[in-house]
């Protein structure tokens, strides 16, 4: 959605440090594929799996504004083990049937029957937006749903209309309670956008652990170890090994930390108790499932549905005291917090969604960087479905 209107950003930086070639990131070595490229290429790979053309646009778009914003851990990296494979496996179904189970001026609830997580969300949002412009506020909830790419996505399609965002859905059980080893919550971003005066939009996307599954994905996809602290065992220890903290996660010997950490020192309980927010508002408002119901595993360790829940709110300003007074202020909020004093060594301060601006603006012309785990799963999904494209890293093109 960034690349539609030049306006952007929307994880915090929290989400993205070090994995980007943004401004004042490390150099960039990965090639890059065009974004054009690598959209058409999606959009055909989805509709080879049997996705409606229309439906797998709104997919390959979500997946590419991750790319766009530096969220590597929920883009290109994701498309094949999260989307595809999962389509292979049966637990995610390509044409989705969206039932409307109740329906009021200001509400909705939804079934999304196990199909595309993104295609659902994008009806609601629409709903929502209009119902908001009419009423000044909406909500809606999704059931039995699948991943939704970034929930970034679809708060930024209410701050673009000039109206908050607010979403967060349940997930696999990764996070363990305060003074817990048992994974039991999912990684529950509870997400916000707020519309600004400025060129991007203040948007605060966070995973309600201390770090999200996909990031540990791709630390693992690229030899990387995860930071001591995020993670604990059922033995209380903290684990590092990536490849084997994917492992444990599934089956259930190891947890991720709430955010702010392992116990109450770092006041881990904060985060322990927003995941649990996300997880009631997720399951309950649509009469969902919750926790241990989605691992996606049945009683004999074989892939089933997911039936995840999200949810959404809209907020129209303009039935306070109008769009353009809250993008002023909600601007001038912003701006002073860059212009605060800075810490010692400290060059600049960002508000959320900066970041995200800057590896848009970094990140433009070149297109998406892909790493060599990536590079492999899109020659072989092309070979596969015999698709009729050539990718610049097979030209041995010039690596940035």
């Amino acid at each position: 959605m960034i690349e539609n209107t030049g306006k952007g950003g929307c994880l915090s930086p929290l989400h993205r440090r070090g994995e980007t070639a943004g401004k004042g990131d490390r150099m960039e070595t990965r090639p890059y594929v065009a974004w054009e490229l690598m959209s058409a290429f999606i959009i055909d790979v989805f509709k080879a799996y049997g996705v409606p053309e229309a439906d797998a646009r709104i997919c390959a778009d979500v997946l590419l504004e991750s790319d766009r914003r530096g969220i590597e851990s929920h883009g290109c990296n994701r498309f094949k083990p999260i989307y595809i494979d999962r389509i292979e496996n049966g637990t995610l179904l390509p044409v989705t049937k969206v039932e409307i189970l109740k329906e009021t001026p200001t509400t909705v609830v939804m079934d999304a029957h196990d199909g595309m997580g993104m295609v659902a969300s994008h009806r609601m949002m629409e709903m929502l937006i209009e119902k908001a412009r009419t009423y000044g506020m909406a909500g809606g909830a999704i059931r039995n749903s699948t991943h939704f790419g970034i929930a970034g996505y679809w708060t930024d399609m209410a701050s673009k209309e000039g109206m908050i965002g607010i979403s967060g859905t349940n997930a696999r059980p990764s996070i363990a309670p305060t003074f817990g080893v048992e994974n039991m919550m999912g990684t529950n971003p509870l997400t916000f956008s707020l519309p600004t005066d400025e060129a991007f939009d203040f948007c605060l996307d966070c995973a309600t652990s201390i770090v999200q599954r996909g990031k540990i994905e791709y630390y693992a996809r690229n030899g990387k170890d995860t930071p001591a602290g995020m993670v604990i065992a059922h033995d209380g220890s903290t684990m590092t090994d990536s490849e084997g903290i994917l492992k444990a996660l599934v089956n259930g010997t190891a947890a991720l930390a709430p955010l702010g950490g392992i116990g109450e020192e770092m006041c881990g309980y904060k985060g322990y108790g927003y995941a649990a927010v996300v997880e009631i508002l997720s399951a309950a408002l649509a009469g969902g499932r919750f926790m241990k119901a989605l691992t996606g595993m049945d009683a004999c360790g074989k892939p089933q549905m997911y039936h995840l829940g999200h949810f959404f709110f809209v907020v129209d300003p303009e039935s306070f005291m109008g769009r353009e007074t809250f993008r002023k202020v909600a601007g001038d909020i912003c701006r002073a917090l860059r212009d605060s004093q800075k810490a010692p060594g400290s060059e600049r301060i960002y508000t959320a969604g900066e970041k995200e601006y800057l590896a848009w603006l970094e990140r433009r012309d070149k297109g998406v960087p892909v790493n060599e785990a990536v590079q492999k799963e899109l020659t072989e999904l092309r070979d596969s479905l015999k698709l009729p494209y050539r990718f610049p890293f097979e030209d041995g093109a010039a690596q940035e």
